[in-house]
């Protein structure tokens, strides 16, 4: 609950009249956020980083809980509180650091090129989740929304000049980075976000269904390099996608504090 103060000192980074406060509120984040980590994933030094420095195995859960109370204070905290959590993420980056085995290249996470690249892959994202599942999200909006999100990248250390403004510049830098490829860590990876362990089984269905909606999304380079086959066209459905998304949203909205989240935000844009 503390990703949304009860009473901030102002708006924030953005602001209610933004486009990424309405975007970034959509319920079919889940689907995007497994979407994002398939592509992130896909940068070799960027999964190293990952793979050797965090806990993701043992709490994959965790893992998307502490990102998502991430995107929640920058987006909708006050600007002390959004760039505190910046600060944060700075700091643990410094010691995030080390050698890939799969391509014998050193890395940084505080390497402006991979946060752009993570970056990237969750603005891309947003972007596509939302325009396929999601509310109306038009292309002028969609290319707003890519604006706005400069400043995301920015508080963690990427130059803004580098960052891509729009929809189609987003997608070229993607296609545009030759050091992609879907390394042994990356498809570990990607198998444990598919099939986290310790799920009930009803959760399980739907989290299995959501992760194959999850790869109908990818752009088709990054679904080659996993060698995942396309899923059947009738899963790719906006209405039964809708409807598995609010099966998850229901769960969601019943573990603690996600609901009183979700009505600061609605009180603070009706205002």
């Amino acid at each position: 609950m503390r990703s949304v103060p009860e009473n901030p000192k102002d708006d924030g980074l953005f602001g209610p009249r933004s486009i990424v406060w309405r975007v970034n509120r959509d319920r079919c984040f889940p689907l995007a956020g497994m979407r994002s980590l398939m592509i992130q994933a896909l940068h070799p030094l960027a999964m190293a980083g990952v793979d050797q420095h965090s806990n993701w195995r043992r709490d994959p859960f965790g893992r998307l809980a502490a990102t998502s109370s991430y995107l929640l204070t920058t987006t909708y905290g006050d600007t002390d509180a959004a760039l505190a959590a910046a600060a944060w993420v700075r700091k643990i980056h410094v010691h995030v650091r080390g050698v890939d085995p799969a391509t014998g290249l050193p890395y940084s996470a505080e390497d402006p090129a991979l946060l752009l690249w993570v970056h990237a892959g969750m603005v891309d994202s947003v972007v596509d989740v939302v325009q396929r599942y999601g509310r109306a999200l038009a292309a002028a909006e969609a290319d707003g929304y890519v604006a706005e999100m400069v400043r995301f990248a920015e508080i963690v250390g990427v130059p803004a000049s580098q960052v891509p403004t729009t929809v189609a510049s987003l997608r070229e830098y993607l296609e545009s980075v030759e050091l992609r490829q879907a390394t042994p860590a990356a498809k570990d990876a990607i198998a444990v976000v598919l099939e986290p362990p310790d799920l009930d089984p009803e959760m399980r269905d739907l989290w299995h269904d959501l992760g194959q909606v999850a790869v109908g999304t990818l752009p088709g380079w990054a679904r080659e390099m996993y060698g995942f086959p396309a899923p059947p066209a009738e899963l790719m459905e906006r209405e039964p996608v809708r409807q598995l998304l609010g099966a998850l949203d229901l769960a969601f909205e019943s573990l603690p504090g996600v609901l009183e989240v979700r009505q600061r935000i609605e009180l603070r844009m009706r205002s």
